[in-house]
């Protein structure tokens, strides 16, 4: 009885061994199915984040096949010379005044039935900064910068691309809007901020030489230098305050003539003998670089976030890069490169999370 008993159980373990074994042998390949489909949606994942950034490209693509001081808008087949002044006086028709500032005044325009924005120059007392806009906007054409479609330097009259969306002032109206709601989500912020950092890195690494946005004092002048296109993306506008700086040259800048006051310029950009009583003295205010415009990268991102779901966590990815671009000392700031890549690489993994976390439900 126990040697039958025995040999039952022998039996039993001799069959829920190969059993074990089977098992384990079905799980192996079907362990390497999972491993090989979650590597391809890793590559499937990284070839789109990769046409995410060829943000280069596809706003360039309204230039594809234009020869320099040629345009293409989004809407046209052919390019088309720059418009010399008999063509803007015949053909481009104001509509209304959509805009205006110190050195111009914005029109709405129609050109052949396309929309422009017709810049004129308001006080000659500001000839010189409307001529080195002028001049910016022929040296630095490319994606990051609103497209020239013509200039009559004997008008100082210039027009350019219209972006019906506006400046980034709007960008909260904007997405109030019901049409526009669904682009209300961190990802899309998050790739405006890439979009300003990148403008930045661009302009400070320019075919003009390293440039420094000077009419950027406050928040709000930052924002309107800036326009949204109706992609979604951004393009700098306004290039009348932009000097060059070149260290080997001794070339240095000073934004304005008039004492600077308040947190959000860099603290070499304030008077440095204010809490000494002395009276502010342009002569012996010391001069700076491009580094002044990474200080004020955390309060653009800032504003560009809002308030949306998953931002608390952008900006906590973003915290140490943000309190190094803080540092009192500029030579301590990262450069707009620096910068870029890192929030290249959290919008990477934010999005990456996002795709996993998906999968799991």
């Amino acid at each position: 009885m126990i040697t039958l008993c025995e040999t039952t159980w022998c039996q039993m373990q001799s069959t829920m061994g190969r059993s074990s074994s089977s098992t384990i042998s079905y799980s192996v390949p079907v362990v390497v199915l999972c491993l090989a489909a979650l590597l391809l949606s890793n590559i499937l994942l990284y070839l789109y984040l990769d046409s995410v950034y060829q943000t280069n490209e596809q706003l360039l693509a309204s230039y594809i096949g234009c020869t320099p001081q040629n345009f293409k808008m989004t809407t046209m087949k052919n390019c088309t010379p720059w418009l010399r002044c008999s063509q803007i006086d015949a053909e481009v028709h104001k509509l209304r005044l959509i805009g205006q500032g110190a050195v111009k005044k914005v029109y709405l325009a129609e050109w052949r039935g396309q929309k422009v924005a017709l810049s004129k120059l308001s006080s000659l007392d500001y000839v010189e900064d409307f001529l080195h806009g002028l001049s910016m906007l022929q040296t630095l054409q490319g994606p990051q910068v609103v497209q020239l479609v013509g200039f009559c330097l004997e008008d100082h009259a210039l027009v350019t691309e219209y972006h019906p969306l506006g400046s980034l002032l709007n960008l909260d109206g904007v997405l109030a809007q019901e049409h526009q709601q669904r682009y209300n989500t961190w990802q899309n912020r998050l790739m405006l901020a890439i979009d300003y950092v990148s403008i930045l890195h661009y302009l400070h690494n320019s075919p003009a030489g390293r440039r420094v946005m000077c009419d950027s004092n406050s928040l709000e002048k930052i924002l309107s230098q800036y326009l949204l296109t109706s992609d979604f993306h951004l393009v700098v506008n306004d290039l009348d305050a932009l000097p060059e700086v070149d260290p080997s040259r001794g070339l240095f800048v000073k934004c304005g003539h008039r004492e600077l006051t308040g947190d959000f310029v860099a603290p070499e950009q304030l008077w440095p003998l204010r809490n000494k009583g002395k009276p502010f003295s342009d002569d012996l205010m010391t001069e700076y670089d491009e580094r002044t415009d990474i200080w004020k990268i955390p309060d653009v991102t800032q504003f560009l976030m809002g308030r949306v779901p998953g931002g608390d966590l952008v900006h906590f990815h973003l915290f140490q890069i943000h309190k190094e671009c803080k540092k009192e000392d500029p030579k301590f700031r990262p450069s707009a490169l620096d910068v870029l890549k890192v929030y290249k690489v959290v919008y990477n993994s934010m999005v990456r999370d996002n795709a996993g976390f998906r999968e799991m439900l």
